[in-house]
């Protein structure tokens, strides 16, 4: 009994160490990066060279936060939104 309680514990708890959807971006011009956090629609960016990750965010299509992203930083090669990742006619469509 008391092994089933700890197990049911553990299995509610779960979703408090699930990961959140990774959002990220890779930088065409990695000189275009911010040296320190920014927000973007609610996002917090990070960027280390040209690759560029963010944790939170506004609720909006990957397409959508591609081009505010594009908007800040400059054009982007790769683009990851909440798990969403554009395809390569998308992020030349989020560039343009």
């Amino acid at each position: 009994m008391r092994a089933l309680l700890i197990a049911a514990t553990l299995f509610a708890a779960a979703p408090a160490f699930a990961q959140a959807p990774v959002s990220s971006a890779v930088l065409a011009d990695a000189a275009k990066a911010p040296a320190s956090r920014t927000i973007i629609d609610g996002a917090t960016w990070r960027c280390e060279g040209s690759a560029c990750t963010a944790t939170g965010g506004a609720s909006q299509t990957a397409a959508r936060a591609c081009r505010r992203v594009v908007a800040r930083f400059g054009a982007v090669t790769a683009f990851t939104y909440k798990g969403v990742d554009l395809t390569a006619e998308q992020i030349a469509a989020c560039n343009a």
